[in-house]
């Protein structure tokens, strides 16, 4: 026959979907019945009433005790937790991060000693493949086995629930939002609480508290890197950014033509005046390959990468080609690397995951030195 403490064990292989912690340490588990002919009753508590992931609890809790010698069959009731309960979650999860005594915002990225890398991805202009950049670099590093996470900052013109295709609603409790995930990578967007028909029109003083609300109310856990992706141009939400988080690097995307280089160079020129620094730029749309002739084409010109790196005082990080399977997957919720680990633009991007893996550091104490 099988014991409780048999099937409390198989329990703490089960982590809760969206925190990542086992639901024994969680508290999760409220109760559990063997019966004299091994048929098993697990209770568990979910975080909130009509848990989106309840599914997913009850088929990955069914099948670890299943696994237990003696098991014949399992029932897994599902209750939710009292306020209570909740909190004391959202206490043993976040540690007191996100919020300070007196209810003060605190953002964990800022902290002197939080491991995130932070990489903003900016343009100077919209149209240059900014997001879908995002997308696949993100999904790029989730490959490498490193921990990621997409800061959709692009308020007004969201894409990247759509890129990365990801749906649904982030639950939420106790101050704590839990990022939605897809292809390994967390993502918060504010297309996730948005009617998708209705534009956002908000103005400074709500995007700075939007974006503040993402840094420290979203559990995102143990990040290697956060990838923030900016609207194009320079305004609020980049400063925002800059204000709250100093230490972030920045990754300029342009493509070839003068015109869309000499727009991201004013994007690229903003972080002298905020703190941060240009560590790369990526040309987007660098050539286009003829599949039936194999002939190589500069649409939008050459150089426009290389003349705004060394403008920047940077380097030239990586050249795009165009590929109409990116748009497609960014159409379709596949992100290219994903789809097509082998073509060349999937290469890129793991080319340039690879190297922005290797830059993997804390870079703390640099001052702010905002110039109006």
């Amino acid at each position: 026959m099988p014991t409780t403490d048999q099937v409390m064990q198989a329990l703490g292989t089960v982590n809760d979907p969206e925190i990542g912690q086992p639901i024994t340490d969680l508290g999760m588990v409220d109760g559990v019945d063997v019966a004299d002919d091994g048929k098993v009753t697990v209770d568990v508590l979910l975080t909130v009433p009509g848990c989106p992931m309840k599914d997913t609890i009850t088929r990955e809790v069914t099948g670890a005790v299943q696994k237990v010698e003696g098991v014949t069959a399992v029932e897994v009731r599902l209750g939710s937790m009292t306020e209570q309960q909740r909190a004391s979650v959202a206490e043993k999860v976040r540690g007191g991060a996100g919020r300070a005594p007196g209810g003060q915002v605190v953002i964990p990225f800022a902290e002197a000693d939080n491991p995130t890398k932070v990489v903003a991805i900016a343009s100077g202009k919209g149209g240059v493949g900014k997001s879908s950049v995002t997308a696949n670099l993100a999904v790029a590093l989730a490959k490498e086995g490193l921990n990621v996470g997409v800061l959709d900052a692009d308020v007004w013109g969201y894409s990247i629930p759509r890129m990365l295709g990801v749906e649904g609603k982030p639950v939420a409790f106790n101050n704590m939002v839990m990022p939605l995930q897809a292809h390994g990578v967390k993502v918060i967007s504010i297309g996730f609480f948005v009617d998708s028909e209705r534009p956002v029109i908000w103005r400074g003083p709500m995007l700075h508290r939007a974006l503040q609300q993402f840094l420290a109310d979203v559990h995102w856990g143990d990040l290697d890197f956060l990838l923030c992706d900016l609207p194009p141009g320079t305004g609020d939400i980049a400063i925002s950014l800059a204000q709250m988080l100093p230490n972030a690097d920045m990754l300029v995307v342009t493509t070839p033509q003068q015109a869309a280089q000499r727009v991201a160079l004013r994007a690229g020129q903003m972080t002298a005046q905020t703190g941060m620094r240009v560590s790369g730029v990526i040309e987007n749309m660098a050539t286009f390959v003829a599949p039936d002739t194999g002939k190589e084409y500069r649409i939008f010109g050459e150089g426009g990468g290389q003349l705004l790196a060394a403008e920047l005082d940077t380097e030239l990080w990586g050249q795009i080609p165009i590929d109409t399977r990116l748009r497609e997957g960014s159409d379709n919720g596949t992100p290219l690397v994903v789809a097509d680990p082998d073509a060349p633009a999937s290469q890129r991007f793991t080319e340039m995951a690879k190297r922005l893996a290797k830059t993997k550091t804390s870079l703390v104490g640099r001052s702010l030195p905002l110039k109006f």
